[in-house]
Order: structure tokens, then C-alpha cells, then sequence
């Protein structure tokens, strides 16, 4: 990205606010310089100071400020800029651009504005599915306005959960992106999580077009009709890849070890036992776009099951023969033919987590491991995970984030990565 380009980023009046000092710290380091406005009840969760700090440049607050307006202007500064994204989109900010009021800084700059517009709303659930914010979104995208997100998760409010998170950093650059290089044309969403919106569709999201295969959970290994080998594996970070693929429009597939999680909506989801059963499956499933190995599949399998439950005998422990599984991940990383474009998997390890992973990265194949610690108690059927990514190239380390995040995170980082439909 070239270092001319430049955002005007216009920060609501949510407890998302936090977040756009971290995009703006991105957006810098990939070349995208950000002018700010930060509204009154903006105001309220981040400094101006910070937001300057970070942004390098003055941050603007008033309409009516005369040394502003002699300086920049409202109008020059609506226009002064390659794009204007407004992250949180609050419920009055959607509301003021819905109906044309201009009645403080950001509201002005929006209207006076020839640029695109991007928002990343962030709300209350039910103010976000209340028929008056449907109304105005509805206006808002028939303007030509493109919109990231929201994703659904818990909310700041004791117990709430449902749509209305903002999207996260990665995510709203990966929509700044695509709207600066000029890929998306309004109407058009930028990333498409409006689809959760009741009776809406995610057909347009960034990842329209594509099949994704996501493995699940663990595997059970029969040692005997009763006993097997298994590990702690919840399937709750490869459930929620999967249902943030099918929220970003990808067609998805999902093979999963035995659960008592729920299939996610608008997921194909076949159950599976055995790593054996897992490869079948997932090869049988191709071709794809993109597949993420998630499951924590069993290393090692009894080498001949017993048929009948087996019996203590005297204290004399049953001899148990152990055979190698397949690799599933090395299996499709390593084909020839009908190789996935991209192919990620995961590293759940108790010591030397990102050595192990970065080794295991060059012996599979793969293009990308997720790797995280389970060596602390509570992580394998936790609902939080601590990951690093790791390429070829680098290591990327996010903080410890719900598995909801960890997954919209990864699906957003993988849209960056992922060749045009068609290419």
C-alpha cells in the first residue's frame, strides 16, 4: 500500500473505541496514515491525546473551533482523504448519516464529503436488530455506504450477547484495504456480517464464492466397544472458525470429532469418530478454497481394537500395540493435485510453542500454524485461547482473546491472504 494513502477515521461513542487506537497503529504500519475526529461521547472511552499520539497529527473535536476551521475546514478536511471509515458506527451515527443531520463535527464531515464512506457499526443487540437501525443500514447501503461487520459474541452489558460487536482491527483493515485498491464498489459490503442480520444473507461477504473445510474437535481411537484414546479437545475454536467462515459468505464444511457442541448455522457438518474417518471425509470433500485443520486428531490408534470389552484378568495388564494415525494435515498439505490454496493448521503444545510450531509448519507443508500454550490448566475446553501465528516469513502474536475473536480474527487474516474469486 502506498504510504500517500490516507483514512479520516471519525470514532463513535462506544466502548469499542479502545480498538481504533490498535487500527490505528496497523493502518500506520502498513502505510496508511489516519487523520482523526473523535466525537463528544467518543470522548468519553479514549483520549484525544491518545488518539493523537498514535495517529501523529492533531485530533479534531469541534465543529465551531475557529482556529479549525482557518486551518483545514470541515469541508477540506471531508475530502482531504483517500476514504472516511466511521468505527464504532454507533446507533446516532448511523441514524444522523440515514437521514442527513449535521449537527457536530463528524456528522458535517460525513455529509460534506465526495469520498467512500466505511462503517464498522458497534451496538446494543437489540439495537442493532431494532427496525429503526434495519431501516436506516438499509439506507445507508442503497447510498453506496460499504460495512464491516458487526460480529455477534457477549456485549459489555452484564449477560447480553447476540450481533452488535465491532468488527475487529484485522478485520475493518482488511475491508479498508480492499475499498482503497479500488475491489469493491458500493453498493457492495465490504465484509459481509450484516448477513446475520434476520432475513439478510451473507452472499456478499468477502469470502462469497469460496468453500472452506474446517476439522473439528478430537478424534476417539476404539481400544475395545467401550474404551478409547482421546484428549481434552472441545471443538470450540474449530466450531467457531467454521461459523465465522459461513458469516463471511464462504460455503463451509465442517468435519467434526465427537462434540456436544451444536452444529453452527449455515454449516455443513458431517460427524466423524476416528482420524481415519476424519482424512476419508475431508478428502472426499474436496476441493476447497481454504482448510483449516483444527481438530486435535489422536497421534496414535490401538493397532488391533478388541471386538468384546476387555476383561481384568488377575491384575496382569492387556498387552496394547499402538500404530501411528494418518496425518491429515500433511496429507493435504502435500497433494499433488487438488492442493486447497490454503492450507492452515494448528499446534496445541505444552513447551516451545512457537519453535514447535514453526518446525512443524516446514514438516507438514502447510502455508500458515496457529499455535497455542495448553499447558496451563483450563485452555483445551476453555472458552479463551492465546495464538501466534506462524508463517515462512514471521510470527504474529495475539493477546488472550475469547475463541469467537480468535476465529473472526483468523477468518479476516486469511481474507487478506486468499487470491481474488477467479484468479
Amino acid at each position: 500500500m502506498s504510504a500517500s494513502r490516507s483514512i479520516l477515521l471519525i470514532i463513535g461513542g462506544g466502548i469499542a473505541a479502545y480498538k481504533c487506537l490498535e487500527l490505528i497503529r496497523r493502518l500506520k504500519d502498513r502505510g496508511i496514515a489516519s487523520r482523526c475526529i473523535l466525537t463528544k461521547a467518543g470522548a468519553e472511552f479514549v483520549t484525544p491525546l491518545a488518539v493523537s499520539s498514535l495517529a501523529g497529527e492533531r485530533c479534531f473535536t469541534e465543529l465551531f473551533s475557529l482556529t479549525d476551521e482557518a486551518d483545514i475546514g470541515h469541508i477540506a478536511l471531508s475530502r482531504s482523504t483517500d476514504l472516511i471509515v466511521v468505527a464504532p458506527a454507533t446507533a446516532d451515527l448511523i441514524a444522523k448519516m440515514a437521514t442527513g443531520l449535521a449537527n457536530d463535527l463528524a456528522s458535517t464531515a460525513l455529509l460534506a464529503t465526495d469520498k467512500r464512506i466505511l462503517i464498522a457499526p458497534a451496538m446494543n443487540p437489540r439495537m442493532w436488530q431494532h427496525p429503526a437501525t434495519r431501516r436506516n443500514m438499509a439506507q445507508l447501503e442503497k447510498d453506496g455506504v460499504l460495512v464491516v461487520g458487526p460480529n455477534a459474541g457477549a456485549m459489555a452489558e452484564r449477560g447480553e450477547s447476540g450481533p452488535g460487536r465491532m468488527a475487529e482491527p484485522p478485520e475493518i483493515i482488511a475491508a479498508i484495504e480492499l475499498a482503497l485498491a479500488g475491489e469493491v464498489t458500493p453498493p457492495q459490503r465490504a465484509i459481509g456480517f450484516l448477513g446475520r442480520l434476520p432475513g439478510a444473507s451473507g452472499a456478499n461477504g468477502a469470502l462469497a464464492g469460496r468453500h472452506v473445510l474446517v476439522t473439528s474437535g478430537p478424534t476417539h481411537e476404539a481400544i475395545d466397544p467401550v474404551r478409547y484414546i482421546a484428549n481434552r479437545s472441545s471443538g470450540k475454536q474449530g466450531h467457531a472458525i467454521a461459523a465465522a467462515a459461513a458469516a463471511a459468505g464462504a460455503r463451509v464444511t465442517l468435519v467434526s470429532g465427537p462434540v456436544s457442541l451444536p452444529d453452527p448455522d449455515g454449516v455443513e457438518t458431517i460427524h466423524v469418530e476416528s482420524a481415519r474417518e476424519m482424512l476419508a471425509t475431508v478428502e472426499a470433500a474436496l476441493p476447497a478454497d481454504i482448510a483449516i485443520f483444527t481438530a486435535a486428531v489422536a497421534d496414535w490408534r490401538a493397532a488391533d481394537a478388541a471386538p468384546e470389552k476387555m476383561k481384568k484378568d488377575g491384575g496382569a495388564l492387556p498387552p496394547l500395540a499402538l500404530v501411528e494415525n494418518p496425518d491429515i494435515l500433511a496429507t493435504i498439505a502435500q497433494r499433488r493435485a487438488g492442493r486447497p490454496a490454503l492450507v492452515v493448521g494448528f499446534a496445541a503444545e505444552t513447551e516451545n510453542v512457537i519453535a514447535y510450531a514453526q518446525a512443524k509448519l516446514a514438516r507438514k507443508g502447510c502455508d500458515l500454524i496457529v499455535a497455542n500454550d495448553v499447558g496451563g490448566t483450563g485452555v483445551m475446553g476453555g472458552d479463551a485461547n492465546t495464538v501466534h501465528l506462524v508463517t515462512r516469513d514471521k510470527v504474529e502474536s495475539w493477546p488472550t482473546l475469547a475463541k469467537q475473536e480468535v476465529a473472526d480474527r483468523l477468518i479476516a487474516h486469511l481474507v487478506q491472504l486468499a487470491a481474488p474469486v477467479g484468479v
